[in-house]
């Protein structure tokens, strides 16, 4: 006897089962086992019942069958000769999966898949697992057909029971879970249904065979991110929040943090404590995600920038039921389909914490002892700068950093820096270059120490002073042009050991409603991260005085005072503002600000000292002149800067030291400047 074809029906209540058409294949000798069959040859067998039966073997006419269908019938007769034919093959491959079968087999139950669609997805895998399987159904399929199964192909080989339509077994095949979940894909657009063939995504024919593909968009593990180690109490911290997770299917964790290493070290952890590993999604759409995530075991964690106001939700990825996290900045909000998602900020580490990190990071107690204490960084900051300065130290010849190779080291910001939104000022300025009256430099003092000690300033303090403190500090310069502010901000980050970045008023500022907003935002998130000095020169005209409305361009940029007001509140990090009168910021601003600095005009003094500070040793002016040009030119130290410039042009012209007719003619192109005359008393002098 020889087994029937097997089939598929489907009954009246539209679910699909396997049965047998016609009486099952014989009964084997006793003690007879039946051979290994996997869904692959299950698969095979059925789409075979589509060939005519061949010839039996030694015949002319059988060595003159194409191979392909020699090979749909070799599978043909291997489940014939299985004990309980097809469906009883079928159900023990279901029950006692093969290894090559098991992940698909749950997979199916994952996603809910009816026998029609298994088969279908076993024939697709096949197909991009073995090239004989392509070039069987292309020989099947011919003329219309390819190489991948077509929907009318597998309405015949599966969906076709006794008095059923194959059109019956095609809808439910477009409808059903596979094609909805991005299992299987349809090709051939605006070919007749019967024609359009499905394939299978390669990254889902690589997990089905136990392998990561690479998919555009998506990096399973850390990638080329490097190794960062966590602090004991973010690392605590996440295995909580992993726990959670793990309590309350299909809920959200957005992680905030301007570090996209450590926020990635963080989103491994929570992942790896629940027995997943993550897999980092930027593009908006990948196909097949859900079977991708289930049959590797991934945590999706989706990769967002959101500026002010943004909302994102976040698109479903049904059937996936599992927790998903999101990595972004401090701005915006996101949401699920069932609301508001839970969120992270991570938090700079204590101090003690940090010291084991910098430990870690340079191999120097010491150093990484006082960086620790002076130094507000995150654990992904920490790693960064401490793989930079090993490599400066090499570069040295030492096998150990210096702090000078951490602080050379800093000017480097994680991924996208500071530079396209902000100018680096890399000059140091040493204490003999800043000319300051006493009270004024007493000021510039106890403004570096509030830096210094911002940290820990409130501990041992009251409940009222500890309430919503943040360790930012934000400083107002305050003075006429070339009195000192731009020079005072450096003397300040070069003492600081921090860089300092001028913010380029031109990249943030935007005629657009809401860019404004979000560069800045970008921008102090970044110097956060990176813990710079930021300098914003001229700041009335973007922290301003709100207007009255009397158009919406007036409410617009009111809205737009706001958030930059609430915002440079929040700022963790030092932030100095300059400008030429107090009277030009918003009433509201001046509460914001922990220190305004008053740089007045300088007197006869403390010209007399900018005068030697930058003339130097190359000049022949006599104490005399220096005295009267300190007495009688009542201008600020960067006029006398410019002059003396202007004065060494024309001494090396020459060959020559600075002479007092040099600064007398480089003094009267800065008055004419300030449109005034130079003083008489100076020209006589000459």
């Amino acid at each position: 006897m020889t087994a029937a074809e097997p089939k598929l029906a489907w009954p009246a209540n539209g679910e699909t089962v396997l049965r047998a058409a016609v009486p099952a294949a014989p009964m084997l000798p006793a003690g007879g086992a039946p051979a290994p069959v996997t869904l692959r040859t299950l698969a095979l067998a059925a789409v075979a019942s589509c060939l005519p039966r061949l010839p039996e073997p030694a015949t002319a006419e059988r060595e003159a069958t194409p191979a392909e269908a020699r090979y749909l019938q070799a599978h043909r007769q291997a489940i014939s000769e299985q004990r309980s034919g097809w469906s009883g093959a079928l159900e023990r491959c279901l029950r006692e999966p093969a290894p090559g079968d098991a992940p698909l087999v749950a997979l199916a139950g994952s996603l809910g898949l009816t026998a029609l669609e298994l088969m279908a997805v076993a024939l697709a895998a096949a197909v991009e697992a073995e090239a004989m399987v392509g070039r069987a159904l292309a020989f099947l399929q011919a003329p219309v057909g390819g190489s991948r199964p077509t929907l009318g192909l597998l309405a015949t080989a599966f969906g076709m029971g006794p008095g059923e339509p194959a059109e019956h077994a095609i809808d439910l095949l477009i409808a059903g879970a596979a094609v909805r979940s991005g299992l299987l894909e349809l090709t051939s657009d605006g070919a007749p249904l019967p024609e359009r063939a499905v394939r299978l995504p390669v990254h889902l024919a690589l997990a089905l065979a136990g392998h990561d593909g690479a998919v555009a968009g998506a990096t399973v593990g850390m990638g080329s991110f490097p190794e960062v180690p966590l602090a004991p109490s973010v690392a605590a911290e996440a295995r909580r929040h992993a726990a959670a997770l793990a309590a309350a299917p299909q809920r959200a964790l957005v992680l905030r943090t301007g570090s996209p290493a450590e926020g990635r070290a963080v989103a491994a952890a929570i992942a790896a404590a629940l027995d997943r590993r993550p897999v980092f999604l930027e593009a908006e759409q990948i196909a097949g995600l859900a079977p991708w995530l289930i049959l590797r075991r991934l945590l999706p964690v989706f990769c967002l920038e959101l500026g002010p106001g943004e909302r994102k939700v976040l698109p479903a990825i049904a059937p996936y039921t599992g927790p998903v996290l999101v990595l972004c900045g401090p701005d915006g909000s996101v949401s699920t389909a069932g609301g508001a998602a839970l969120s992270w900020a991570l938090p700079v580490p204590p101090r003690d914490e940090r010291h084991r990190l910098w430990a870690l990071a340079i191999g120097d107690d010491a150093l990484a002892g006082e960086l620790a204490r002076h130094h507000r960084h995150g654990s992904g900051r920490i790693a960064h700068l401490g793989r930079l300065a090993h490599h400066r130290s090499r570069l040295r010849g030492s096998e150990r950093p210096a702090l000078e190779d951490i602080v050379a080291a800093s000017w480097t910001g994680e991924g996208a820096g500071l530079e396209s939104l902000a100018e680096p000022l890399p000059d140091a300025i040493p204490d003999e270059a800043l000319v300051l009256t006493p009270s004024l430099r007493a000021e510039l003092r106890l403004l570096l120490l509030r830096c210094r000690a911002r940290d820990r300033l409130v501990e041992g303090l009251g409940a009222s002073a500890t309430a919503r403190y943040r360790p930012g500090v934000r400083a107002l310069f305050v003075g006429p042009s070339g009195t000192g502010k731009t020079l005072a901000a450096g003397w300040l980050a070069t003492r600081l050991g921090l860089p300092l970045y001028r913010v380029d008023l031109a990249a943030i500022t935007s005629k657009y409603i809401g860019e404004t907003e979000k560069n800045l935002a970008q921008l102090l998130a970044r110097a956060e991260q990176s813990e710079v000095v930021l300098l914003f020169d001229e700041a009335d005209s973007l922290f301003g005085k709100r207007t009255e409305v009397k158009e919406a361009n007036d409410r617009f940029a009111n809205a737009q005072t706001n958030y930059l007001l609430q915002r440079i509140e929040t700022f963790d990090g030092i932030a100095i503002l300059t400008s030429n009168s107090r009277n030009r910021f918003d009433s509201a601003f001046s509460r914001r600000l922990d220190v305004i600095v008053e740089f007045a005009l300088p007197g006869p003094e403390e010209r007399r000292m900018l005068w030697g500070s930058h003339l130097g040793a190359n000049h022949v002016l006599s104490q005399r002149e220096i005295n009267q040009l300190a007495a009688t030119a009542d201008v600020a130290g960067g006029h006398i800067r410019n002059a003396v410039l202007a004065a060494a042009v024309l001494a090396q012209e020459e060959g020559r030291p600075i002479t007092y007719a040099d600064i007398i003619q480089g003094l009267a192109g800065e008055y004419r400047k300030l449109g005034r005359q130079l003083p008489a008393e100076l020209t006589r002098a000459t």
